[in-house]
């Protein structure tokens, strides 16, 4: 039996759409039955859902006049109370009831908006109710948009302190080779730092979707680094969620690699989310990242700051080069750090408990 006890299941819309792009109810419940099946097991999942735009699009016609953003924005508010009623049912069927949860990048920067989603998240999940996740398309433009919804399952997944992330598209996983190369077979294990199979993964994007495998890849290694096992697999695969917790599978699996606390696992994924960045000396840079030693930010080691920050928000630290080398927590207000900026006997900036070198 799998020793895996929360997991979060992003969907694609491949998955989850027909040919023509429209929704695809017979995947959809089997997707559901086997949520289920896992819950009846003591599996705790959230589930990270596309397939708002292509409920929109069964609904209604925007006329073609609209733009690309208005477009996705009508048709994703449309769309997403059609395929939460379909989610609705269909758990119901099981005795279960799902919960709606939307989200923009704003959702995990700052303090205050990220534990309240965190405490969404914990007091779902303590119910027995499957959160279903989703880009909220009607405010997520330009800056506040994800890449795609890989990536917002990545920050859930690191939110939630999920043991494993699993993400179902319409392929078995990452090839070890071209696909229309003979020989090719889908890799089953690759290593959190090995990124040679990059180099077959073609660029393109899904159908119907923003994302492709290389931001599969990513988001799956990003993921494994932090301690998060993560899959690739194909989701229109019978039972494949079953298949995967009883490790007789299709599929690629990016291997935990290290164990990073919570805390942690939040700052290693705010590089995109953080508002404003420190730059460091060289001095500074080298007591960061010594490896003998455990070291915070002082104020001594900062030449100079970008951006405003208040306490408890994400920085970004960046060397003399101007390349990040990791993340904090502020524990002071950019007004306070200017003061001390470059003074010795005050007070670190970002203590060693909430800073992430990586």
């Amino acid at each position: 039996m799998s020793t895996l006890r929360k997991i979060v299941v992003k969907v694609g819309t491949n998955v989850l759409a027909r040919e023509d792009g429209l929704l695809d109810i017979t995947s959809i419940s089997h997707l559901v039955d086997q949520v289920a099946a896992l819950k009846a097991q003591g599996v705790e999942v959230i589930l990270v859902s596309s397939g708002a735009v292509g409920a929109g699009r069964s609904l209604f016609h925007v006329p073609e006049s609209a733009s690309k953003v208005v477009r996705r924005q009508v048709l994703s508010a449309i769309g997403q109370v059609r395929l939460m009623e379909i989610y609705r049912q269909l758990f119901a069927n099981h005795g279960l009831f799902c919960a709606q949860v939307l989200a923009t990048k704003a959702d995990f920067q700052g303090k205050a908006h990220y534990t309240n989603m965190k405490n969404c998240f914990q007091a779902l999940l303590r119910d027995k109710v499957v959160p279903v996740v989703n880009e909220n398309d009607v405010v997520s433009v330009s800056e506040l948009m994800f890449t795609d919804n890989d990536e917002l399952a990545g920050l859930v997944a690191a939110m939630t302190n999920a043991q494993a992330l699993i993400i179902l598209s319409s392929v078995d996983g990452v090839l070890s080779g071209p696909p229309d190369e003979p020989g090719s077979a889908v890799i089953p294990e690759i290593d959190t730092n090995d990124k040679q199979w990059l180099r077959f993964i073609l660029p393109s994007k899904s159908s119907f979707g923003r994302g492709g495998m290389h931001t599969k890849f990513r988001i799956a290694q990003k993921a494994a680094s932090v301690g998060i096992t993560t899959y690739i697999a194909n989701g229109r695969r019978k039972n494949i969620l079953l298949d995967i917790l009883n490790d007789e599978f299709t599929g690629t699996r990016f291997k935990a690699t290290g164990k990073l606390s919570n805390l942690k696992k939040r700052l290693a994924y705010g590089e995109r989310e953080s508002k404003a960045a420190v730059h460091i000396n060289r001095g500074a840079e080298e007591a960061l990242c010594s490896p003998d030693k455990i070291s915070s930010l002082l104020p001594v080691g900062i030449t100079h700051i970008d951006g405003d920050f208040e306490k408890g928000d994400l920085i970004r630290i960046l060397n003399e080069s101007g390349n990040p080398i990791g993340l904090g927590l502020a524990q002071y207000g950019s007004d306070t750090a200017r003061l001390y900026l470059g003074l010795q006997g005050k007070r670190a900036l970002v203590h060693y408990d909430y800073l992430y070198i990586g």
